[in-house]
């Protein structure tokens, strides 16, 4: 993918547009990009999601309220989802067979030793917590996780059971709100999975201090 954005102009130039797209933090300038696509639509919906995937952290739930906008919530959410797997295990086999230094190339250094240091107390419960959140990308955790010796079946479970939620409700906002109404909401949810984030995180610190007793 490298190569081909340093030496292909048309790739160069669709991904720079891609993430010109993102950094406008618009839902509606992402709709009438897919929708340029015709057909293609879905696709280019898919390879957008994987794509956010590598080039961390640009923000998937805009993905998710287009996609429901554009297709309806059910199958905007199924799109998501899958597309979002697709390209969480894409982050963690890169990680796996490239290593740590790629990974920081890709990330951040400073943040994937906080992932690490997250990982070395809760473990999957890591993962968990990391979907819930809509304005923590998840990608760096994703790298993380391949980056340990936890296996690819462990990690779909965590991903898929604590993605599917945050997806579901994204796609059904997203397929009944626009405008300015979608930014309210979108605050609403981030209230949501922060109590959400507030009582897992007191739940596992519980259940730690009932080891040690």
């Amino acid at each position: 993918m490298i190569c081909a954005y340093l030496f292909i102009t048309p790739v160069k130039v669709a991904i720079n547009r891609a993430v010109f797209i993102f950094s406008m933090l618009d839902v509606e300038a992402i709709k009438g990009y897919i929708l340029s696509f015709g057909i293609w639509a879905p696709v280019v919906s898919f390879l957008l999601m994987i794509f956010q995937s590598i080039a961390a952290p640009l923000p998937a739930f805009l993905i998710t309220f287009a996609n429901a906008a554009l297709f309806g919530w059910v199958k905007g959410a199924i799109l998501s989802w899958t597309s979002s797997m697709a390209g969480a295990v894409l982050c963690f086999y890169i990680a796996r067979i490239y290593g740590r230094t790629t990974v920081e190339r890709l990330t951040n250094r400073f943040a994937l030793q906080e992932v690490d240091k997250f990982f070395d107390k809760y473990g999957n419960y890591a993962i968990l917590i990391a979907r819930l959140l809509p304005f923590v990308s998840f990608d760096i955790v994703s790298y993380a996780a391949g980056l340990t010796s936890m296996s690819l079946w462990s990690f779909l479970w965590a991903t898929g059971l604590g993605q599917l939620p945050a997806t579901i409700v994204y796609s059904y906002v997203g397929g009944m709100l626009t405008g300015g109404v979608k930014t309210f909401v979108t605050a609403l949810l981030i209230l949501f999975s922060l109590s959400i984030l507030i009582f897992l995180i007191k739940k596992l610190w519980d259940e730690k201090n009932k080891k040690t007793v």
